[in-house]
């Protein structure tokens, strides 16, 4: 019995993850892609117009560029011709898990209307898909908890879509737009004018008492030279050899 057990684990450990595809789901350690298509034309196109290579960056670095936001793609927008053919190379550059997905394309060629790459960690996906050819503006964002809301999102526009998406960054404004209410009282405005006035008046104060400070600092370091001298000459009978003290 061990022995059957001990083959059949060896041939399951023949088949790694990467192994895993589940209608239109492929699965390894890395990660995700859902409903590539190679060759599947839309409906709507009797070929395939281009082949356009897109390499999409996520990270935490792309979102630099934009107040407030966290993470980023290090593009917002692309554009394509109808009934194109798009290779996406996804490459996370973080050690968190990131998404890329586009939604509203047909469901009967992408089910849920959506292509999906996801990876755990830092990494890189290849994965294609056909467009078809409605003039279009097409979602892509990372759908994990406030990642798009914190900058994650883009738009695929084919034939130069039709519109703008709100909330891009660097793009179109946002639907709500970020804001940082201060409750001002009589009390926080007097403990601002309190710390600007003593601010100012600080540099002020030891510009024009320089020589006291530096009388006062003299005097201290003589106290305590005094102090460790007195000290030195309770528990030591050996002669003062450099002259410290005297």
């Amino acid at each position: 019995m061990k022995a059957l057990l001990l083959v059949l684990s060896l041939l399951g450990a023949s088949h790694p993850a990467s192994a895993m595809n589940h209608g239109g789901m492929m699965m390894d350690e890395k990660g995700m892609i859902m409903n590539a298509n190679n060759d599947k034309l839309p409906s709507d196109c009797q070929k395939i117009s281009e082949n356009v290579d897109i390499t999409i960056h996520a990270g935490q670095k792309h979102a630099f560029k934009f107040t407030g936001k966290m993470f980023a793609f290090d593009n917002q927008e692309w554009n394509v011709k109808p009934c194109a053919k798009i290779n996406i190379t996804f490459i996370n550059d973080d050690q968190i898990r990131h998404q890329l997905m586009i939604h509203g394309l047909p469901g009967y060629l992408y089910p849920e209307g959506m292509f999906h790459l996801e990876l755990n960690g830092e990494g890189q996906l290849q994965a294609s898909l056909i467009m078809p050819s409605q003039k279009k503006t097409y979602l892509v964002h990372c759908e994990l908890p406030q990642h798009m809301e914190k900058g994650m999102k883009a738009q695929l526009k084919v034939d130069g879509g039709d519109g703008d998406l709100p909330s891009i960054p660097g793009l179109t404004k946002p639907i709500k737009a970020d804001t940082y209410y201060v409750n001002w009282t009589q009390l926080s405005l007097s403990v601002l004018v309190f710390s600007a006035l003593l601010g100012c008046a600080i540099p002020f104060f030891i510009i024009l008492n320089s020589t006291r400070i530096k009388d006062f600092y003299t005097q201290m370091l003589n106290k305590i030279n005094s102090k460790k001298c007195a000290e030195k000459t309770k528990v030591s009978t050996l002669p003062d050899q450099d002259n410290s003290c005297k």
